[in-house]
């Protein structure tokens, strides 16, 4: 099967999931080609990959249009084109319905559509993305969700063939064959981020952007009420970081050094397996999410997980976790601070989450159900 795999400006997970999936289908005997931007190629060390992407932040780029005819060119030699996300469906349906022959078009969706803000034109941009994406969809041979509620927007938008789309974790397996760290270990990764040791670890995973709510998890850290540290890991949006460090900086009154909580930026890590068998509880307060890899990497290292009620992950956190709602700093806190007083439903939850990681399919499980997938489209 030849393939060409479409992803635009992504660091994180989609740009993860899409690294994994290509090494999956190259093993599996497949041929796949990459077209992507130069920061994402640059991030995952795609030196194969074609630097082709055609538009910067809803702007067709100086060279767009050649970068357009070549991806179109690239369309006509594969079977199928796979886009990533909703910029690459428009560049992706873009360049299938102009090349010849016709490859078939698969589409993931990872995200929802950003929501619309307060003005007539950010309204009206909305509508017109909106439309544009339901174009794209409705000429797609399959599209696939990483949650349900995104197969729901799938079909909602017009897309004729819908299905899930599991999205797993490359670290699971090594962290559901890991232990916590030994105390000294533990203690040498926290001090050498400048993170106090003798107290509990309450851990967020998560780029420093709004979609993932950092303010609600600063004042969740400051409404608590027992002795902890909360760590977040990730880089991201340095305006924003400083802002909430200041805020996180701040002391309620009647605080003390006993009862507060202190919050800890530590910026982006390449041992995240390390800091998650360090921790004592892992939050994630996003405003949207549909199969967090950080929350199967928690579940798969056997932490607790408090996580907001919201796209995919109800389904999966399931009874191995607790959820809060969306902007509830003080729901937060509070299931927080339950969990740290317990040790005992700390270790029960830890299990039931390990035992459902445990039941999730591998990334090559995943990559050969995705060449099933392309030839049930080619024969379809």
């Amino acid at each position: 099967m030849r393939v060409l795999m479409l992803l635009g400006r992504s660091t994180g997970g989609i740009g993860a999931h899409v690294d994994a999936l290509v090494a999956g289908l190259l093993d599996g005997g497949h041929e796949v080609r990459v077209v992507t931007a130069d920061s994402t190629a640059d991030a995952f060390g795609w030196t194969g990959a074609a630097r082709l992407w055609p538009v910067h932040g809803g702007v067709r780029a100086p060279r767009g249009l050649v970068d357009w005819h070549r991806i179109m060119r690239l369309a006509g030699t594969v079977d199928v084109v796979h886009a990533h996300g909703h910029q690459a469906a428009l560049v992706a349906a873009a360049a299938v319905a102009r090349a010849r022959p016709r490859p078939r078009l698969v589409v993931s969706l990872h995200n929802d559509l950003p929501p619309a803000g307060p003005s007539s034109a950010s309204r009206a941009a909305h509508t017109a993305l909106r439309w544009a994406v339901s174009r794209a969809l409705r000429r797609a041979d399959l599209v696939t969700g990483a949650s349900e509620d995104l197969v729901t927007l799938a079909a909602t938008l017009g897309a004729r063939r819908t299905e899930i789309a599991e999205v797993p974790s490359n670290r699971v397996a090594g962290l559901l064959d890991a232990f916590p760290l030994a105390p000294a270990q533990r203690d040498a990764l926290l001090a050498g981020a400048g993170v106090p040791t003798d107290r509990p670890v309450v851990l967020s995973v998560a780029r420093i952007a709004p979609q993932k709510d950092l303010p609600t998890l600063v004042e969740a850290a400051r409404l608590s009420r027992e002795a902890a540290t909360w760590v977040v890991v990730g880089s991201g949006d340095e305006l924003l970081r400083a802002r909430l460090e200041e805020v996180a900086g701040g002391i309620r009154p009647g605080d003390t050094d006993a009862t507060r909580a202190g919050v800890r930026f530590v910026g982006g890590r390449d041992d995240v397996p390390e800091w998650l068998r360090s921790a004592d509880v892992f939050v994630l307060t996003s405003r949207w999410e549909a199969r967090a890899l950080v929350v199967q990497e928690a579940m798969a290292a056997g932490l607790p997980v408090v996580a907001t009620s919201t796209g995919g992950l109800p389904g999966l956190v399931d009874d191995a976790g607790s959820l809060v709602p969306v902007g509830d700093p003080a729901a937060t806190a509070m299931e927080v601070d339950r969990l740290l007083r317990d040790h005992d439903e700390r270790a029960r939850l830890g299990a039931a989450a390990r035992a459902v990681a445990a039941s999730w399919a591998s990334p090559a499980a995943e990559a050969r159900r995705w060449g099933e997938r392309y030839s049930e489209t080619l024969s379809g």
